[in-house]
């Protein structure tokens, strides 16, 4: 039995989904401590723009944007074959096993350090190597908080907004389902994770939440704009891999419109 689930390409191929989904999502949440300037990234000087009162500001972003944009790209994808609970299921998975990894942290954390390891890089300009460890892998409980919640919240209003568009439209206007629910779900997400972390957790301004949240909505619709054709490609490459006919039956099955 194990060995026709494993035979079985739509099986297989939900589980790279899930895998990578998962992997990219944990990855965006280790690395998302680290901000970068998307403009000397691009090789431009900082706009230095003023937004809600707010000067003097500039694409300064967490490196965890240079995923998740992809991460709800992958989400479309699910939900166009496999449907919103099988979009729920990863989301959760996804939620439980970042949960789990920022729980390890916290014990690598406060596990002793050993005495000669403390000292090892100070050629290297690190004097202390538990402050370091604690530097990049102890992000506040807020930010863990705000951006977990942020994460779940939006990707049920990114499958609610996908399959409302989807009763409409049918199998045509793949662009706009997916560049619509994205852009919505993006905009909240964007907003709840500034709102707990920092509005919550560290006392800014609704000035401020505002205008940091404007500045990484920007980014992120324009990456929505910008990854659609990679949905296209995809999905000629699943139907390339599980044929027309199967595709199809998904798709019907996701919007439940199958029979069987």
């Amino acid at each position: 039995m194990i060995h026709g689930i494993l035979k079985d390409k739509p099986t297989r191929l939900f589980i790279f989904f899930t895998a990578f989904f998962v992997a990219n999502a944990l990855i965006a949440e280790c690395i998302g401590g680290k901000i970068f300037s998307l403009e000397k990234l691009i090789g431009l000087q900082p706009a230095h723009f003023t937004f809600f009162g707010e000067k003097n500001l500039s694409f300064n972003l967490t490196c965890g944007v240079l995923l998740w944009p992809l991460e709800f790209v992958m989400t479309d994808v699910v939900n166009e074959y496999y449907g919103p609970k099988a979009v729920r299921r990863i989301s959760y998975i996804a939620v439980g096993l970042i949960s789990y990894a920022f729980l390890m942290f916290y014990a690598a954390i406060h596990i002793p350090p050993a005495d000669f390891w403390i000292k090892t890089k100070t050629d290297s300009n690190i004097p202390d190597m538990q402050d370091a460890f604690n530097g990049i892998f102890g992000q506040g409980m807020w930010i863990i908080l705000g951006s977990l919640t942020a994460f779940l919240v939006s990707q049920i209003v990114d499958v609610t907004v996908f399959h409302k568009i989807k009763k409409h439209t049918g199998e045509k206007w793949v662009w706009l389902r997916a560049t619509g629910s994205t852009v919505i779900s993006q905009l909240v997400d964007s907003f709840i994770v500034l709102y707990i972390a920092f509005k919550l957790g560290n006392n800014w301004s609704w000035q401020q939440v505002l205008a940091i949240c404007l500045v990484n909505y920007i980014y992120k619709f324009t990456m929505a704009i910008v990854l659609t054709p990679l949905i296209y490609l995809m999905e000629r490459r699943i139907e390339k891999y599980l044929g027309h006919e199967t595709t199809h039956k998904m798709k019907q099955a996701a919007m439940g419109l199958s029979n069987e």
